[in-house]
């Protein structure tokens, strides 16, 4: 299969991998075929990217570092206590939700079980849904983020169920801010952002006041905007002041927040996005930690169509875990943009082809 932006597939070719609804479950499975009505449905849905069966590529296959089970339960466990907290705010001056602490245990327990069973984890976030289940999907992906980062650094089970449980809900405050506010296209008001801004000391509120969720955890959601040189909210707290926790969860929150699409931009491509957190180092986020996050991150993701320096285009194969930004390319298209006789492939970090780079992500 390969990965195309949204402009790029056209009516008949077929769904490589499905598309998901805010709630985890499959809008557009597996083997449909597109029609004009379903590509503008989709875009209408925010979806910008789509992977498609190609025969030049049908052994390619893109994996996320979860099952897809593993993937579809946590969502759905989030989108349950997340709307659950829009539809009844009084919840959150409740003691305690039954069980609400345990059910992420669970959850979070299967993913670490999915990343502690992988040999070397190179994050690769393949999975599609549609923009209104940004949300749910969004807290998924930086839970599984902070895990590769808590693992690298030899966390223990404890430590890992604490940073895990507090990425999975590092952002239930935001169940508090009315949702024309955080999908706005536009620039919010000072007032508006100031209510924006305050999610984060709603959402600690909520948390610590959970059965089985630490203090610790709580604060993934309290200092999570807090930024290394200081200049972040709610309390402009700077390098260690921040939990590490904390501060883990700032980058995966950013770094997925870039390579989704959002309501007032396009999304970034996993390189551009890579490069942008990479400047920020000791600016925004904690360097040491930044690189850890960077050494696990697939630039460059398997299924990805790519412009090369020399004029041919081609899918990403394989990715080098050695050298993230030199993968193995499967060449499709010759430099005037004509099909090639036989696809070939060249591996980027071999010496023969070092002269060559890839310009962009198609």
């Amino acid at each position: 299969m390969r990965k195309l932006h949204i402009t790029s597939v056209k009516p008949g070719d077929v769904i490589a991998k499905s598309v998901f609804q805010e709630n985890g479950n499959v809008l557009l499975g597996i083997g449909v075929q597109l029609t004009p009505r379903y590509i503008e449905r989709l875009v209408q849905l925010g979806i910008d990217t789509l992977y498609i069966q190609d025969k030049h590529t049908e052994d390619i296959m893109p994996e996320d570092v979860i099952r897809d089970e593993t993937r579809k339960e946590a969502v759905d466990a989030v989108y349950k206590t997340m709307t659950t907290l829009m539809d009844q705010p009084q919840i959150k001056r409740r003691t305690s939700v039954p069980d609400f602490g345990s059910s992420f245990q669970k959850v979070f327990r299967e993913i670490f079980q999915d990343l502690s069973s992988r040999k070397d984890i190179l994050v690769n976030l393949s999975s599609l849904h549609v923009l209104d289940g940004y949300l749910f999907h969004h807290a998924v992906n930086v839970a599984v983020l902070s895990g590769v980062v808590g693992m690298a650094k030899g966390y223990n089970q404890q430590q890992m169920m604490e940073l895990g449980i507090g990425a999975l809900l590092f952002d239930i405050g935001m169940t508090q801010v009315p949702k024309e506010l955080w999908t706005m296209r536009t620039e919010l008001s000072p007032e508006e952002r100031q209510r924006v801004q305050y999610h984060t000391e709603e959402g600690f509120n909520i948390l610590r006041n959970q059965h089985n969720i630490s203090v610790v955890s709580a604060h993934c959601a309290l200092q999570h905007h807090e930024r290394y040189n200081g200049t972040g909210y709610p309390r402009q707290l700077c390098e260690k002041n921040i939990h590490e926790y904390a501060r883990i969860v700032a980058i995966a929150d950013v770094y997925d927040a870039l390579v989704s699409p959002r309501p007032f931009r396009k999304s970034y491509s996993p390189s551009d996005a890579t490069e942008y957190l990479f400047a920020t180092g000791n600016t925004y986020f904690d360097l040491d930690l930044l690189k850890l996050f960077l050494q696990h991150v697939a630039i460059y993701p398997i299924a990805s169509t790519v412009l090369l320096s020399t004029g041919h285009t081609g899918v990403v194969s394989k990715v080098n875990p050695l050298a993230v930004n030199r993968p193995t390319i499967r060449i499709l298209t010759n430099e005037d943009g004509s099909e090639v006789a036989t696809t070939y492939e060249i591996d980027l970090y071999d010496k023969e082809w070092m002269s060559v780079t890839i310009v962009k992500t198609l």
